[in-house]
């Protein structure tokens, strides 16, 4: 579900969860053990990437229908466990978004240090309300501090879709480059930053990263208590049943 690849002193983690990498409790916990492995083992900068035309398209709504209260609880944990380490890392992380990367893969992104994305047909947001879900006041947040109040209003409210050139335009993302640079060119990125004094460069982070890392702080209990009333409403799981539905007749 993972597949790992040292260039040199960075660590790529490939999501490679077949065929678009849906994010489910197994691959969430999977990333979760390969970032803290990739800083235990001395890496000192991290590239995420994809499939090429998908880096993931969020959660993986099929498998999560079928979980009962209980173990969708333990989803969000594991989710939001995922942004944590991420937005935590003590070393510099880059999103090589490598195609298509809706909701929780833009979610996941967010919390990168730099966003990458591949030139082409492809498109990034956080569409929740189109599901009948909300990204709810800490993935707000995080998305407000890269767009500004207005951008990010817009986006969530209106569960929009961008292209990479819109994305890029907004500050959603940081760059675009044709597919087969996106990793390489996160590389690249990465190069840079570990080529810079790595004492400072890890104070500096922690002070610029600390309003990211303030907002995972204040979820409990019973915040994940709340997605799940969200996600076992009557709205939602119509919503989502027929999100399937479409997804099974390809439309």
């Amino acid at each position: 579900m993972i597949e790992t690849k040292d260039h040199g002193p960075i660590r790529e983690l490939r999501l490679a969860r077949p065929p678009v990498n849906a994010l489910n409790p197994e691959l969430m916990r999977r990333f979760n053990a390969e970032m803290a492995a990739a800083i235990a083992a001395g890496a000192r900068a991290i590239v995420i990437s994809g499939q090429p035309g998908m880096f993931t398209a969020g959660l993986d709504v099929p498998e999560l229908l079928r979980l009962d209260r209980p173990q969708m609880l333990e989803c969000w944990k594991v989710f939001f466990a995922a942004q944590a380490h991420l937005a935590t890392s003590p070393v510099p992380v880059a999103a090589a978004i490598t195609g298509h990367s809706p909701a929780g893969g833009a979610v996941l992104a967010l919390y990168c240090d730099y966003r990458l994305m591949a030139d082409g047909k492809f498109k990034i947001g956080l569409n929740e309300v189109q599901v009948g879900l909300t990204p709810g006041p800490v993935i707000c947040a995080a998305l407000r501090r890269i767009v500004g109040s207005r951008q990010a209003e817009r986006l969530v409210s209106g569960g929009l879709l961008l292209s990479p050139a819109e994305a890029v335009a907004i500050d959603l993302v940081d760059r675009v480059v044709p597919l087969q640079a996106v990793v390489p060119a996160a590389i690249e990125w990465a190069q840079q930053m570990i080529s810079l004094p790595p004492r400072a460069v890890a104070v500096t982070r922690a002070i610029a990263r600390a309003d990211l890392i303030e907002l995972l702080s204040h979820i409990k209990e019973r915040d994940y208590e709340l997605m799940n009333d969200v996600w076992f409403s009557d709205e939602t799981q119509q919503t989502l049943r027929q999100l399937v539905e479409r997804l099974k007749g390809g439309s």
